[in-house]
């Protein structure tokens, strides 16, 4: 007669969650750590983000030839000191900063990112220009991501 062996002999059982074990003990730092990474990559985003809305406002400007005191992006007006985007301009520009959360002191704008360990050293900062042929100051601060 032959005997049909039915499920697994505890000896599987025990290498299988073993081995289980093993990796979730390698597998499990490596996961935790990935929060901060994705909030330091946002951050450097933003920055991104920040560097190319400028730019484009700024190509605007210079198309236009008359100095005007705001370009037109998607139908949003942007306003301009220097042929850059002001405080107000940047984040008229940018549209979406879903994320962060702005602050604008003055001619400064920081983006702060939400759920950052420290959030005061994870931003993005906009400075306007602040003289003609001189260009924004954009900052990234993700030692705190």
């Amino acid at each position: 007669m032959h005997r049909i062996q039915q499920g697994f002999t505890l000896i599987e059982l025990v290498v299988v969650i073993t081995i289980l074990g093993i990796l979730a003990a390698f597998a499990i730092p490596r996961f935790a750590a990935l929060d901060g990474a994705a909030r330091t990559a946002a951050t450097s985003a933003m920055v991104g983000s920040l560097r190319s809305a400028a730019a484009l406002a700024h190509a605007q400007y210079l198309v236009a030839g008359t100095a005007p005191a705001s370009v037109t992006m998607d139908g949003t007006a942007v306003s301009l000191v220097f042929g850059y985007p002001d405080a107000a301009g940047i984040s008229a520009a940018l549209q979406d900063t879903s994320g962060f959360t702005p602050a604008t002191v003055g001619s400064t704008v920081t983006y702060t990112r939400n759920g950052a360990t420290t959030p005061a050293t994870c931003t993005g900062t906009y400075t306007a220009a602040a003289a003609a042929n001189t260009a924004p100051t954009i900052v990234a601060s993700t030692a705190g991501c």
